[in-house]
């Protein structure tokens, strides 16, 4: 791990209201200033505890148009512009207080939340900003949807190639630098975008309550309505834009050649999150402090090993309550060399086990030094909805439903990208380990 700089935040704080592009709610800001290695944090000022949301990979619950962080049951939605321009401005460390779980708009581009960083100052500190330098090329796809992290000495550039495949929006390519200069000039100005029928869809799901004109560009037939295009090509560099800000979840400067053909935040984050655990690999450490339980002490609790240990980390506890874990599936597993090795699926038998391990670390946590087991009883109203494959992370939810004597029922589920995999309803019985 390399550093090429120091880390910043901001000299003062700052704050603004608009209205959420989806849910349209009024929504105030602030952005305050924090310590070296605070990273950027949401604060759900709203909730009860105000909770404290990381803008890392780990916390991506959803990527649906927009991407989403989730901490247990606090979300803050649409936070790639806001995350765009704190990159753009090199602002590591910041506090994000939020009174609504969704990001305003503005004017649907990143250069609104530039301006108040730059406003309200850029201050250096005394702590190194870790950067990742790629070696060898790191690759994750979906089809023809394709995104490459290549080596780069020079720093971070981005190539995207945009093909909407629809005869209103023309396919276009775009390669940029990343310098403040060239973010604030060729980028941050660049508005989000859909076509004119997409709008009905997103109205009929309850969606899109905020989007006017003026703050979405919509495209008919008849070109972009009641709007004008800020450069001919408008719409790659927003996508440009939104790569930025879905990479910049990784928490550190990357100083690689990005190319993207056609990605969205789906796969935007999925590249994150392949980053992030190669920067965690080469640091030789777990050096992420949002993590609950990483895998050490997680064998602590379980007394499954490799290769049947299928949790990761566990991100969020609530004792006796509710988990939050994780399992980032790789071609490495053992399981892909027998199972369908010429198409690799993870197999829904290992979804449902994770998921189990991830309740047995919720009721077990407490009793880490009471040497019990909790043995899997039954499984109920088990659902397989999609396939899981190398380069997904599951993010994994437990959620006790009765705990009595020492028999427990937990429900649990995965998801990908906010999308449910698999779902069971689980019972244990707790024994003691020298029974």
């Amino acid at each position: 791990m390399k550093s090429r700089r120091k880390q910043r935040t901001l000299a003062k704080g700052a704050e603004f209201s608009n209205v959420a592009l989806f849910s349209g709610e009024n929504v105030s800001v602030r952005l305050l200033p924090a310590g070296p290695d605070t990273g950027i944090v949401f604060v759900r000022t709203d909730m009860e505890g105000k909770p404290r949301i990381p803008a890392l990979p780990e916390f991506v619950g959803s990527t649906i148009r927009r991407t989403l962080l989730k901490r247990g049951s606090a979300e803050v939605g649409t936070v790639e512009h806001i995350m765009a321009a704190a990159s753009g401005a090199a602002v590591d460390n910041m506090i994000i207080e939020i009174d609504h779980d969704e990001v305003p708009n503005i004017d649907g581009s990143a250069i609104g939340f530039y301006e108040m960083m730059k406003e309200a100052g850029v201050v250096e500190q005394d702590a190194e900003r870790p950067a990742l330098f790629i070696n060898d090329p790191v690759t994750v796809q979906d089809g023809d949807v394709a995104m490459f992290a290549l080596p780069n000495e020079n720093g971070m550039s981005v190539s995207y190639t945009l093909d909407y495949e629809s005869p209103l929006i023309e396919t276009q390519s775009y390669a940029f630098n990343f310098t403040e200069d060239n973010f604030v000039r060729e980028i941050a100005p660049a508005r989000t975008f859909c076509l004119a029928t997409e709008v009905d869809e997103l109205k009929k799901r309850g969606l899109g309550r905020g989007a006017t004109y003026k703050n979405t560009l919509v495209v008919s037939d008849k070109g972009v309505i009641d709007n004008q295009l800020r450069f001919p090509d408008e719409f790659v560099r927003h996508k440009v834009l939104d790569v930025l800000g879905d990479l910049s979840l990784l928490g550190a400067d990357l100083c690689a050649r990005v190319v993207a053909v056609k990605s969205g935040h789906s796969l935007n984050v999925k590249l994150a999150r392949t980053l992030r655990e190669k920067m965690k690999r080469e640091s030789g450490k777990t050096w992420d402090e949002s993590e609950i339980l990483d895998i050490r002490r997680i064998q602590k609790i379980l007394p499954h090993r490799y290769p049947f240990l299928l949790v990761d980390r566990v991100l969020d506890i609530e004792e006796g309550k509710r988990a939050v874990g994780i399992k980032n599936v790789t071609i490495n597993e053992e399981f892909f060399q027998g199972h369908f090795p010429g198409h690799p699926v993870m197999p829904g038998v290992l979804q449902i086990e994770a998921m189990a391990q991830l309740a047995g670390i919720l009721l077990l946590g407490n009793l880490e030094h009471n040497q019990q087991i909790a043995y899997l009883l039954s499984l109920d109203e088990v659902k397989l909805r999609k396939t899981v494959l190398p380069g997904d992370q599951l993010r994994l939810e437990a959620e006790a439903v009765r705990i009595r004597n020492r028999m427990a029922q937990v429900n649990t589920r995965a998801l990908v990208d906010g999308h449910i995999v698999a779902e069971a309803k689980i019972k244990f019985m707790l024994v003691d380990s020298a029974t």
